[in-house]
C-alpha cells in the first residue's frame, strides 16, 4: 500500500501496521485515541498522555535527540514523525531503513488532514473520521468570536524569550481565540524578543506558554516589575501546540479564554 505524507513524499507499506514508532508526543495521543495503543512499541520521553499506558512504552530518546540504534532494535514497520519536531538528518537515516511518515501541520485544516492521513495509513479510517467531524463541530462555535484588536505576544521561551510568527500552528490558534498576535510578520517563526522590544511592542496581553519553557507565576511577577501596565497570563501550551485528538478539548478552553480576556 503507498501513501503521501505531508511532504508529498511516497510511504509504502506492505500491511497496516503492527509495530509504530512514534516520534511526536500529540500524534503518540491521538495513536493511541485511534486505538492503536497495542501497536505502539516506540515513543519519546516527551510522550506524556495518556500516563497510564505511556509509561509502559519503550523509550527512544527524545524528539530532535532519539536513539537510531534502539528504533532499530524495535523492528518497526511504520515510524509517525513530524517536519517541525524531528531533526531532519536523523529522519533521513530513518527513511533509508524504514516507513516514515512525516506531517507538517500549520494550521486545523492541516491538523484534520493529519488525522484523515494516519488513519488511512493505519486501517483506522472510520474513527478518524469520527474524530475529525467532532472537532470541527467543537471548533465551530469559535468562529463565532468576535475578532479583536486585542495585541498578543505568545511566547515559548526565557533567556532569550522567543515568540511565534504567523507560520505556526500555534498562530493559527491565537487567531481562534479572535486575537491579533503582533509578532506574526516576523521574519523567522521563532522570533527572539529582547525585553525592550517587548516593552516597545506595547502588547495589551502577554501569554506564557507552560511548554515548551515551564513558566511558573514567579514570571509572571518578574515581568510585571518592567511593563506593569500589560496584562500577563500563563496559558496551557498543549491546548495552543498539540494537534491531534487534544483539539476536542482545547477548543473549550480557547472560549473560556477568549470569555476572560
Amino acid at each position: 500500500m503507498q501513501f503521501i505524507d505531508h511532504l508529498n513524499r511516497k510511504v509504502e507499506v506492505k500491511k497496516y501496521p503492527c509495530r509504530i514508532i512514534s516520534l511526536v508526543p500529540s500524534q503518540t495521543e491521538f495513536l493511541i485515541d485511534l486505538g492503536l495503543s497495542d501497536t505502539l512499541v516506540g515513543i519519546t520521553k516527551f510522550c506524556i498522555h495518556p500516563n497510564k499506558i505511556v509509561k509502559s512504552i519503550t523509550k527512544i530518546g527524545g524528539t530532535k535527540n532519539f536513539n537510531i540504534e534502539k528504533i532499530r532494535s524495535l523492528e518497526p514497520d511504520l515510524i509517525i514523525a513530524n517536519k517541525e519536531e524531528n531533526e531532519e538528518v536523523k529522519l533521513k537515516e530513518l527513511m533509508n531503513e524504514f516507513p516514515v511518515w512525516v506531517s507538517d501541520v500549520r494550521n486545523l485544516n492541516q491538523a484534520i488532514k493529519m488525522i484523515m492521513d494516519i488513519g488511512s495509513i493505519t486501517g483506522k479510517e472510520a474513527i478518524a473520521t469520527q474524530l475529525s467531524q467532532n472537532i470541527r463541530k467543537k471548533f465551530d462555535p469559535l468562529e463565532l468570536i468576535k475578532k479583536t484588536n486585542k495585541r498578543v505576544i505568545y511566547l515559548i521561551w526565557k533567556n532569550p524569550f522567543m515568540s511565534i510568527n504567523k507560520d505556526t500552528f500555534i498562530h493559527s490558534m491565537i487567531e481562534k481565540c479572535g486575537w491579533n498576535n503582533i509578532i506574526s510578520n516576523y521574519d523567522k517563526r521563532y522570533p527572539e524578543l529582547s525585553i525592550d522590544e517587548i516593552i516597545n511592542l506595547k502588547a495589551d496581553t502577554i501569554l506564557l506558554s507552560s511548554e515548551p519553557y515551564p513558566f511558573k507565576e514567579k514570571h509572571i511577577e518578574e515581568l510585571k516589575k518592567i511593563i506593569p501596565q500589560t496584562k500577563i497570563k500563563i496559558v496551557n501550551g498543549e491546548a495552543f501546540s498539540w494537534y491531534g485528538s487534544k483539539l476536542l478539548t482545547s477548543s473549550d478552553y480557547f472560549t473560556k479564554l477568549s470569555n476572560e480576556q
